[in-house]
């Protein structure tokens, strides 16, 4: 697999406030007046507890939710203000793994992994690739890398969720973005396949020089792996440090009245049960870029 190297984007967040996706124009945001600087190529962790806007957060990222107030720049480019053509164009730059990636049902996985090319491809080539896979050794390659080669000619819907987890996020391998944005990658994941999955992510980053944002429930995970991490408590800003500044105090109030997450003790789901059998197929939410 030969992915060329790109340069990331920075990001600078400037006061912004924004609304969960599915709320009411008349609740309250879900970040509040938040500012936050990233470099173009740097590893950041995003922790806190439930309901903390993280979510909200990686929407905004990518270009996905306007913010209600503040602003949002991008390699100096303020999307909600660029041309609609343009703002596409930056949309293809940006890779967004959502903690349950969007994956038809019925697609086979090596179709569904060669998707994360599309933005850089035309109207035809991604018309004949849903049919025809144009680069069967390069899904593979990207499949090996979580330990899902075997898996190549699947369909999806007879994964469990821990491996269509992983499919999401191969993906991203074959993405040409500048700017990962990660939600909850581990969430449906045995501690064994999640360090496999977020090692093989930081290590990517590093080596094509994408900037990579993470939302991780695992402390101990985004402290081990990622030089800096952000928690976000109520909208907020906690504290924006180092990972080895990141002391257990600092961990408590973070996760005050929260410490069963804090212990890693999120609550299982049948969405995020670690390798559950297979659900039955559920809605499919794609956004054309």
């Amino acid at each position: 697999m030969s992915t060329p190297a790109a340069n990331g984007l920075a990001l600078q967040l400037d006061a912004l406030s924004a609304r969960h996706p599915a709320a009411r124009a008349s609740a309250a945001p879900a970040l509040k007046g938040l500012n936050l600087r990233v470099g173009a190529g740097e590893q950041v962790a995003i922790i806190g507890p439930s309901g903390a806007g993280k979510t909200t957060l990686l929407q905004v990222l990518a270009c996905a939710l306007p913010p209600t107030a503040g602003t949002l720049t991008l390699d100096g480019r303020n999307p909600w203000q660029l041309p609609r053509r343009a703002l596409q164009a930056l949309r293809g730059e940006l890779f967004l793994a959502p903690q349950v990636p969007p994956l038809p049902p019925r697609q086979r996985v090596v179709t569904s992994v060669l998707a994360g090319r599309l933005p850089a491809m035309g109207l035809m080539a991604s018309l004949r690739s849903l049919f025809y896979p144009s680069d069967i050794p390069a899904a593979h390659a990207a499949l090996e890398r979580f330990d899902l080669g075997a898996k190549l000619f699947e369909r999806v819907d007879r994964l469990s969720g821990g491996e269509r987890q992983r499919v999401g996020l191969a993906r991203g391998l074959l993405s040409p973005a500048r700017f990962w944005l990660i939600d909850e990658p581990l969430s449906a994941l045995d501690p064994t396949r999640s360090r496999q999955a977020i090692a093989t992510l930081v290590d990517e980053a590093h080596t094509r020089r994408v900037t990579l944002v993470a939302t991780l429930h695992q402390v101990d995970v985004a402290l081990h792996h990622f030089p800096r991490v952000v928690g976000m408590r109520d909208g907020q800003v906690a504290f924006d440090l180092p990972a080895s500044q990141v002391t257990r105090d600092r961990l408590a109030a973070l996760y005050d009245q929260y410490e069963h997450e804090l212990r890693g003790e999120v609550p299982v789901s049948p969405s995020n049960a670690p390798d559950a059998p297979p659900s039955a197929p559920q809605p499919v939410v794609m956004h054309c870029r």
